[in-house]
């Protein structure tokens, strides 16, 4: 469903989300968030060397959008990132209306805008933020 939800709001090009296989590397820690039987939330936290990471694959099932599924995941993976000692988080996501709630709940969890890092390019469309741990 992640997949295909980035395909449709972004270009093929811009697609970073990482596929399920990808998921399962032992550089990768992917958390979920369930409600009885059902996942409202996903996320993952990938090892990037130098005492820093990315948030990869972050996302809420839309009937659980601003009820606080998405808030659970990013604050299990900054405790992660914390017991791991890194220094400094950083993710990528869309410019354009739907990331709109994601900047937001970024932003009050201390991420700001920041520079492409990685293999990510400055372009109309992804957007950069990082935050210290």
């Amino acid at each position: 469903m992640h997949l295909e939800e980035m395909h449709r709001w972004s270009p093929a090009c811009k697609v970073h989300a990482m596929p399920v296989e990808r998921l399962r590397e032992p550089d990768v820690t992917f958390f979920s968030a369930w409600d009885g039987a059902t996942l409202a939330a996903v996320g993952a936290l990938k090892e990037l060397g130098n005492r820093r990471g990315e948030l990869k694959s972050m996302r809420a099932a839309p009937e659980y959008r601003g009820k606080g599924a998405g808030k659970a995941i990013l604050l299990a993976l900054l405790d992660e990132a914390r017991r791991r000692e890194y220094d400094w988080i950083g993710l990528e996501t869309g410019r354009p209306e739907p990331f709109r709630p994601a900047h937001e709940l970024y932003r009050k969890h201390g991420f700001a805008e920041c520079e492409p890092f990685g293999d990510y390019v400055s372009d109309e469309f992804s957007l950069c933020m990082e935050r210290g741990l």
